[in-house]
């Protein structure tokens, strides 16, 4: 099995000649209702070492996730950024995602100041695509960035922030399963299952579903809750 280490967070240390080196990770892409939320990791090189337990988020049960959760505050800096279902419908999903990642950067570079270098997951520059009114009143990326694919299962930091926003977000979606209890929100934490599909077309969708998605057929379209 590939576990994360920090030989790539130890060759961008190297490279910018900083020591703070961080990782970003985007959860709920393919979700039909919630957000979609950014996790950002942030560690000093100068002092780092792989934190035991890290894994592609994806690998893990629930329980390692939230036991890593909360592991991982006293290994790194943490953020998550959300951006809500209607900014997805207004925007786009991958407008959103990088909304949603310059808010977790805001809330990381507020609390530690500007890392030297940052670790993106995937092989596109989706950080970027955040609309632009949105975001001037946020902190820059000022950092050297890396893409990299697979980065969750690679790199520790960036595992770390996949980690967390998953768990965070995941506690979003049991919280309004609690609002809308139909959907199975607390089980599926907004994704399409079956149960998830079958209460969309017979309740409608809600002020959490993504309603650009065309979701439910037209004539439940009205029926919104």
């Amino acid at each position: 099995m590939i576990t994360p280490d920090l030989s790539v967070e130890t060759a961008l240390a190297q490279q910018t000649g900083g020591t703070m080196v961080a990782g970003m990770d985007e959860v709920g892409r393919g979700a039909l209702a919630g957000p979609v939320a950014v996790g950002v990791a942030a560690v000093d090189m100068a002092v780092a070492e792989p934190l035991e337990g890290l894994r592609d988020s994806k690998k893990l049960t629930v329980l390692q996730r939230e036991r890593m959760a909360v592991a991982i505050p006293t290994w790194a800096t943490t953020a998550v950024g959300f951006a809500a279902a209607d900014e997805i419908d207004a925007y786009g999903l991958s407008a959103a995602l990088g909304l949603a990642g310059r808010r977790a950067w805001h809330q990381l570079v507020s609390t530690v100041g500007m890392p030297d270098a940052l670790i993106l997951d995937g092989n596109t520059m989706w950080l970027n695509t955040a609309p632009d009114d949105l975001v001037r009143s946020l902190e820059p990326v000022d950092s050297h960035v890396m893409l990299q694919t697979k980065a969750d299962a690679l790199c520790c930091t960036v595992s770390a922030a996949a980690i967390t926003a998953k768990v965070a977000r995941d506690a979003l979606m049991v919280g309004l399963a609690a609002e809308y209890p139909d959907y199975g929100w607390d089980t599926n934490k907004g994704y399409g299952s079956a149960a998830h599909r079958s209460a969309l077309n017979t309740r409608g969708v809600t002020e959490y579903h993504r309603r650009s998605w065309n979701l439910v057929p037209e004539e439940i379209q009205p029926r919104l809750l």
